[in-house]
């Protein structure tokens, strides 16, 4: 994707498509059973349309903010997925039965979609130098990070290189540790005494704690803690993998505040670091575009990864107790430990805020001495 210039470029169709073939193919399979490729299309528009609205966030941010809100805004449109997340955790178990809370989520996700044509394109003036030239492509990014020669401005050292892929790896295993952990999470639960209720609560209070964290800690990057995203990495990093590991010992019958407090920790530290994290993307690579990219495809990719792993470690109906998810934890708090010991390995320097603010106080010099 090239700079955001325009609406034109940010494509409404399978944004509009997305939530009505989404409700209406499901609500005809749960009728009829006779409306497999509705359904079908209805997750095909949605697959479509998530990842474009995943990897715009930083890039328009870029275009929009200067250095004091440029990674509140980044935090506002990447915590937007997992509010939708909280919000249907919330209300599918207390609207009714599942045709219901599919309904009630359908109407809601359609009812916002008109609010796409309100987005501008670009400030008259742009904020930031960053916001003022387009991002490179996503080839440059793949060609400087595998050594090849390629355009002036796509040019990483070979530090910001390794540091990038510190940065997709965590990114990855915590994003694929999340959301696969919010879909599995009846499976996981129910085995172990809690009910389909319970499941969807402490779900959501994984993503409620984190988007309230994130709301609070975006601004202070903004306006305190300025240059210090990797240093923020390398504390909270490893406590999110420390509570993914402890969720094997703490899945068990009558723990349900134990569980809610690990949630906690997960929810706050996780959510936290989802800005942090596009944002040190794009510091690295100073490609807005690319870089998210690459970041939301790892997430994506290691999502699926894990829910196909976690489902295939889940025991069988003489496990004790049956059907259990034991496994599924251990390697779900397993992959994200390990991948979070690499942070100690990142330096993580904000390249792109130094230039941002070199070229600032060279505007500001020249109209001092003019």
């Amino acid at each position: 994707m090239g700079a955001i210039r325009g609406n034109s470029q940010i494509p409404l169709g399978p944004a509009f498509l997305c939530p009505h073939h989404h409700r209406t193919g499901k609500d005809l399979v749960l009728v009829t059973g006779l409306s497999l490729i509705l359904h079908f299309l209805a997750q095909f528009f949605a697959a479509l349309a998530q990842p474009i609205y995943q990897v715009v966030g930083p890039k328009y941010s870029e275009i929009w903010f200067d250095l004091k809100g440029r990674t509140t805004a980044t935090m506002i449109v990447a915590i937007a997925n997992p509010i939708g997340g909280a919000v249907g955790q919330l209300v599918s178990p207390l609207v009714g039965n599942t045709r219901q809370s599919i309904l009630i989520l359908g109407i809601l996700s359609t009812a916002v979609i008109p609010f796409v044509f309100l987005v501008g394109s670009a400030p008259p003036t742009p904020p930031t130098y960053a916001g003022s030239i387009p991002s490179p492509p996503l080839k440059s990014l793949v060609y400087t990070m595998l050594g090849v020669k390629t355009s002036e401005d796509a040019i990483m050292t070979r530090r910001e290189r390794f540091d990038f892929a510190i940065v997709v790896l965590i990114f990855g295993s915590l994003v694929g540790g999340t959301n696969s952990f919010a879909i599995l999470t009846a499976q996981v639960m129910e085995p172990v005494g809690y009910t389909s209720d319970q499941s969807g609560f402490l779900g959501a209070c994984l993503l409620l704690t984190g988007i309230v964290a994130a709301i609070i800690t975006a601004p202070l990057f903004d306006r305190v803690f300025t240059h210090h995203l990797a240093l923020t990495s390398k504390i909270l990093v490893p406590i999110v993998g420390a509570a993914w590991l402890s969720l094997i010992w703490a899945a068990k019958p009558h723990n349900l505040g134990g569980l809610f407090a690990v949630m906690t920790i997960i929810g706050v530290c996780s959510l936290t670091m989802l800005p942090v994290g596009l944002e040190l993307g794009c510091e690295l690579t100073r490609n807005a575009n690319a870089s998210s990219a690459v970041l939301w495809f790892a997430g994506n990719l290691s999502c699926v990864a894990f829910v196909l792993a976690e489902g295939a470690l889940r025991a069988g109906p003489d496990g004790v107790p049956p059907l259990n998810m034991h496994r599924a934890l251990i390697f779900n708090g397993v992959i994200i430990l390990a991948s979070a010991f690499t942070v100690f390995a990142l330096h993580g320097r904000q390249v792109r805020k130094e230039r941002d603010e070199q070229k600032l106080q060279g505007l500001l010099d020249n109209v001092a001495v003019a």
